[in-house]
């Protein structure tokens, strides 16, 4: 009942924001608050997005792909959370807002296709429907947008993509570790942005009524998110099964993968993952709430990804010889979930389980011990604590009571 009432509380507050704004296009409050059939259309791309960032990161284990992968992870994922942003505030019943979020989608399967070689031949490529998706976004909200701070909010993030498009086009001009230094220092341009309310001159900062604030919609898009991640999982366990075939040691290799993709789902899930919407509405700062959720799903989702990485590995050698790289992509994806999973519960319950932290230092303080070990055993091994702490969340939720949400002040 208390969710309900500061759901309802919020969905009044944001529907007096929308009154006064008078602008047709942005959701009322009466209307349905969950994620359309559009938003999980538009997340089909990132299926396809997701493996190819897995692809372009198993062609090469180093310090140089780890920066690069980084840098097109954080591409990619600006543009989900801008069309989720964009669907939270504005109406997706409205054809304008469909197309945008259709072109977006569009967009972003350009972006996904020169993902693999955009640091090498198809740089512009992909520097070029990056900008195109996200310029393109604030171009049309400029002009369909009829309240003058409704304008003035698409005219902001349009100036700070205009401003990080120099970097972007003057790296995808450039090569090697030149390109790798511009286009960061245009990601964090457009991170930045957001983080400071994408002050402009002249056009000041977006107020907080126009940030994303709606509890159930953005909850969803985030389990969402989460869920693809996990798809591009289970689809490279597939695919990699295919292309081996069914022995004894690739089969192993196989359970392995689906137990720990099965773990990584009930951990994820696991009160503070069902609990999301709960917490976003009694948070003090709602906006403030979604930014740091939105962080912790990245952290997690990249995590996901490097257990992407090394179940084809393991599924394709699980014996032998395992080098250091396999050894920190097998052990550090789990490890990189569970820190964005200790964020995520500290957002929703201002604290965070002792077995995630302890589950990281046992994953690294595992790494030197394996060094003698073969990849199927290295991965049994990050499974094991993966079990470890599911078995610790439901032996701490029968000795518990269910815990309501208490997101920092």
């Amino acid at each position: 009942m208390w969710y309900e009432y500061l759901t309802l509380e919020q969905s009044r507050q944001n529907g007096r924001a929308m009154e006064s704004s008078g602008d047709e296009l942005l959701r009322r409050p009466e209307q349905p608050q969950r994620a359309t059939f559009l938003e999980l259309f538009f997340d089909l791309a990132f299926v396809f997005a997701l493996s190819q960032l897995s692809h372009a990161l198993i062609q090469n284990l180093a310090w140089s792909g780890a920066f690069q992968a980084l840098v097109l992870l954080l591409a990619v994922w600006r543009i989900w959370i801008a069309t989720a942003w964009i669907t939270d505030r504005f109406d997706p019943q409205r054809p304008v807002i469909q197309l945008l979020v259709i072109a977006s989608l569009v967009g972003s399967l350009v972006v996904a296709v020169a993902l693999p070689d955009a640091f090498g031949e198809q740089g512009l490529v992909f520097a070029g429907a990056y900008l195109a998706v996200n310029m393109g976004r604030g171009l049309v909200l400029v002009i369909a947008l009829r309240h003058r701070e409704l304008k003035r909010t698409a005219g902001r993030a349009l100036f700070w993509y205009g401003l990080s498009a120099v970097p972007w086009i003057a790296g995808a001009l450039s090569h090697g570790t030149t390109r790798g230094a511009l286009w960061m220092l245009a990601i964090a341009l457009d991170y930045a942005a957001y983080a400071l309310h994408f002050p402009a001159p002249g056009l000041g900062r977006t107020p907080k009524w126009a940030l994303p604030t709606v509890a159930e919609h953005l909850a969803e898009r985030y389990q969402q998110i989460f869920i693809i991640a996990l798809g591009e999982l289970i689809l490279v366990t597939g695919l990699t099964l295919r292309g081996t075939g069914f022995t004894p040691d690739t089969s192993a290799a196989f359970v392995v993968a689906i137990a720990t993709t099965t773990l990584l789902w009930r951990i994820y899930i696991h009160r503070a993952g069902a609990l999301t919407a709960e917490a976003i509405a009694a948070a003090r700062e709602p906006a403030h709430l979604a930014a740091s959720t939105i962080r912790a799903h990245l952290v997690m989702v990249a995590g996901v990804v490097l257990t992407a990485i090394s179940t084809e590995i393991v599924i394709e050698h699980p014996l032998g010889r395992t080098p250091p790289a396999w050894i920190a992509v097998i052990l550090g994806g789990p490890a990189l979930f569970l820190v964005g999973r200790a964020g995520f519960e500290h957002a929703v319950f201002a604290r965070v389980s002792r077995d995630r932290p302890i589950g990281v230092l046992v994953l690294a303080a595992l790494a030197p011990a394996m060094l003698h070990a073969p990849p199927i055993m290295v991965a049994i091994a990050a499974t094991a604590v993966l079990a470890g702490i599911a078995i610790a969340d439901t032996a701490r939720a029968h000795r518990r009571p269910p815990e309501l949400p208490s997101p920092p002040g």
